[in-house]
């Protein structure tokens, strides 16, 4: 039996010549990168620790959450990591540079076969030409900046073959849209998607890079999308290391085959608050808008440029309403620069800033207010994730013709006269401090939160607003002050409890304080019936226990039970009503990194 792509990239990457589906090795990284936000906190970790850094021709720093360094400290941790770079002679992409992931692809530390690991949660978009990536914790980067390699569990792989042709006026992002459509958020978690079929074959690169960007909004490790020459020789241009591409072998076993017919895919959006919650464009058209936003990794690119050009030139952004543009990379706003483009967006009445991530990370430009109604070329829209409004994700024509129209359109729609622009809404509060509680016995017991939500994801956790923070005790304050109904849980939760909820809990950003934010609270542990692959790894890491369930059922529990918890067997006894059951018990590595007290 042979292997598919991401067991042969693990496998070339590792000691062994097979790897199988839940195998967990040590895999050699190519590309290792902190970001401005998460940097800070992997120089701690190396300077705590006393870590080294094993190859600094393959560490790098990148600049993108914040470029302008318009946030004091965002501002002070790019320092902080500059001043780290110059003492190791690490290459810094600084903020005129753009985002990471993509400056790994143009620069060439990364081609079809690589490895590549980033504090950056779509570090995955590097599947668009064939290799893996991976978004991680500060500790994972640490361990990885010091020792060169990391520890991954294989993942099962599904075969996902595009049938037809789409129309014509179908893009890349109604693509991945119409995808998570039928998917959703949690479907394809913790699964490696592999894609194939005419229609992907003829792809740009930008166009991947749109599609691989949005794996993580739906539960995926990656998307892999088999290089043709187009990609391959895109990539040698670019990198002075003599690859081989990575492709599936005939016989390579996937957990799934399935097909998706790509002439039926419709022009969508995002509505405000889910990725996932993808509709007809029609059925929101005429929605008023207040502003728009194009760029983010997802649609940052020069072809994602050149369409909202060739929809701005000669139009003008309706009164009232803020068009924000910012290209994924300089390269990308130089040639902008040099084909007339800039001058189209600027004379069309767009901001346009240096190159970077944007609002995405509570950084730069594309932030909007309560009440603001935004629409966006980004990959989340997650209450909080790009400001305090509501924001509807399409694609950049979708986006510049709402933008001259006023609301929701598109090209073929946009009217003679633009609407009007529409009143904010309400704010949200912030919660109050507790103290943080540490405690690693075999045998837990606890009062029980139920929080039985789906795709609580870490912004939800934790606000993007507070990841300039790296003192664990001032973090728990800010549990769940984004999460709808459970604003006041920091000052409701006691040292001791443990939180109960559903499917995919933690999805989306890479960040530590998602986790560290329970044990600044005291809580002890998080049952869930699937966890976000990168918040998983980083709980882990933390040596914070998480633990999943098949069923709760037998077990009867209600809001505030007590409950006794072995991790090493899985048992569960529900204290209060004397009832006893079966969870998921930790696994060896987890076990282990458990009683180490942390990956560090």
């Amino acid at each position: 039996m042979g292997m598919n792509i991401i067991e042969k990239i693990i496998a070339a990457h590792s000691k062994h010549e097979i790897v199988r589906p839940g195998d967990i090795v040590d895999v050699e990284i190519d590309a290792r990168t902190a970001r401005d936000f998460g940097g800070a906190n992997v120089v701690k970790n190396i300077r705590d620790y006393n870590l080294g850094i094993n190859d600094i021709s393959k560490t790098y720093f990148t600049f993108d959450c914040n470029p302008t360094g318009s946030d004091q400290k965002y501002a002070v941790n790019q320092h902080i990591c500059r001043l780290f770079a110059r003492e190791y002679g690490i290459k810094v992409y600084d903020i005129d540079a753009g985002i990471g992931t993509h400056i790994l692809i143009d620069k060439g530390h990364v081609y079809p076969g690589a490895t590549a690991v980033s504090t950056d949660s779509h570090a995955n978009i590097l599947g668009a030409v064939g290799a893996f990536g991976q978004g991680m914790g500060d500790m994972d980067i640490a361990s990885t900046w010091d020792k060169g390699k990391v520890w991954f569990k294989v993942p099962k792989s599904v075969k996902m073959i595009f049938k037809g042709e789409p129309d014509k006026n179908i893009s890349a992002k109604d693509i991945v849209l119409n995808l998570l459509n039928r998917f959703g958020a949690n479907s394809l978690l913790g699964l490696s998607v592999e894609i194939y079929g005419d229609a992907v074959e003829k792809m740009s690169i930008d166009d991947r890079i749109t599609i691989a960007s949005m794996a993580t909004e739906m539960g995926a490790i990656i998307i892999l999308i088999p290089p043709n020459d187009e990609i391959v020789n895109y990539c040698r241009d670019r990198s002075n290391v003599d690859f081989k591409p990575v492709y599936a072998d005939t016989d390579a076993e996937y957990s799934d085959i399935i097909e998706v017919d790509v002439s039926t895919f419709i022009p969508m959006v995002s509505q405000p608050g889910k990725p996932h919650d993808t509709i007809d464009l029609n059925e929101v058209s005429g929605t008023k808008i207040d502003s728009a936003f194009i760029g983010s990794c997802t649609n940052g690119r020069m072809e994602d440029m050149r369409r909202a050009a060739k929809v701005l030139k000669g139009r003008k952004v309706a009164p009232g309403v803020v068009l924000k543009i910012v290209p994924a990379t300089d390269e990308v706003w130089n040639t902008c620069l040099e084909e007339g483009i800039i001058d189209t967006f600027k004379k069309a009445g767009a901001l346009v800033s240096n190159a970077g991530c944007a609002g995405c990370a509570a950084g730069q430009v594309g932030q909007n207010g309560p009440g603001e109604i935004s629409i966006s070329t980004g990959n989340r829209n997650f209450p909080g994730k790009q400001g305090k409004g509501d924001v509807f994700l399409a694609s950049p024509a979708v986006v510049a013709a709402s933008a001259v129209a006023g609301y929701i359109t598109t090209v073929d729609r946009i009217p003679d006269v633009p609407a009007e622009m529409e009143k904010p809404g309400h704010v949200i509060k912030q919660t109050t401090h507790k103290k943080i509680k540490k405690d690693r016995p075999d045998i837990i017991e606890g009062r029980c939160w139920i929080i039985m939500k789906d795709n609580i994801d870490t912004d939800m956790i934790f606000h993007n607003r507070y990841l300039a923070i790296t003192n664990i005790e001032e973090m728990g304050q800010y549990t769940f002050d984004n999460l709808e109904g459970y604003e006041d849980f920091s000052k409701k939760a006691k040292p001791g409890d443990i939180v109960i909820t559903g499917k995919n809990f933690g999805s989306g950003s890479s960040r530590q304080q998602a986790v560290d934010c329970f044990a600044s609270l005291g809580v002890q542990a998080i049952i869930a019936e699937s966890f976000g692959a990168i918040y998983e790894r980083n709980a882990i890491n933390a040596a914070f226990p998480l633990l999943t369930y098949g069923s709760l059922a037998g077990i009867d529990i209600k809001q505030g039970d007590l409950l006794r918890i072995d991790l090493r067997n899985g048992s569960v006894e529900n204290v209060t009503k004397n009832i006893s059951g079966k969870i998921d018990p930790f696994s060896e590595v987890q076990l282990d990194i458990y009683h180490n007290g942390g990956l560090l």
